[in-house]
């Protein structure tokens, strides 16, 4: 494949999708794109990636319910972050299309650097006008997504569940949002793989074949 190329792997919670692109990363000698993404959203927000994930999802401005939800404080006051100690202050002006612009911007300018492989975040359609640009997502059966979240988290099958259904709300919504397409729709990948029948190794060999590696 012609250098510079984007490869963006969308993927279902539970499905190994994340190591399936760091895999491909390792095997292509590129840059892998999956946290330093969130980290930089992380750093421009002062908000945890969990937050982040819940907040892209809601299908309004979201900040005032948010604040509600962890920590209803006054408005001088400080947020709390869920999932640790953290503190930080809050912008009661920022919404959700702050973080979809932000994500658009951090995106190009990872891709701007050169080959890598992107993992995420709408990336299919943040990029869709990059040349040498392959999409791809990953699937699998609710059952095998259960089952893979309950052994890499070590969580009960209702814990495991519970975090499918949520990161399959909010992802839903973010993307139909922002594309107007569904993150389902295969007509938006170059390649569609269902895990429930490949390993992850299978799964990378298959996408170089396809570049032509």
């Amino acid at each position: 494949m012609k250098e510079p190329f984007v490869i963006t792997i969308s993927r279902e919670v539970g499905s190994g999708g994340r190591t399936i692109g760091r895999k491909l990363a390792e095997k292509l000698g590129v840059r892998f794109s999956d946290k330093e993404l969130i980290d930089s959203l992380q750093a421009k927000f002062n908000l945890s990636p969990k937050s982040i994930e819940e907040l892209k999802g809601k299908k309004k401005r979201w900040m005032d319910d948010f604040i509600q939800m962890v920590a209803p404080v006054p408005m001088s006051g400080l947020l709390v972050n869920g999932d640790s100690d953290y503190i930080s202050e809050y912008n009661t002006s920022l919404n959700v299309n702050d973080v979809f612009e932000a994500e658009k911007e951090i995106l190009n300018g990872i891709a701007d650097q050169g080959s890598c492989v992107i993992a995420g975040r709408s990336g299919f359609f943040v990029l869709k006008d990059r040349p040498n640009k392959v999409d791809v997502l990953i699937t699998a059966s609710r059952e095998n997504r259960i089952a893979r979240i309950m052994s890499k988290q070590g969580l009960s099958r209702e814990k495991a569940q519970d975090v499918i259904e949520k990161v399959d709300n909010a992802r839903d919504n973010y993307v139909l949002r922002y594309t107007g397409q569904s993150r389902y729709d295969a007509r938006n990948y170059h390649i569609v793989l269902n895990m429930d029948y490949l390993t992850e190794d299978k799964a990378v060999d298959i996408i170089l074949s396809y570049l032509g590696n």
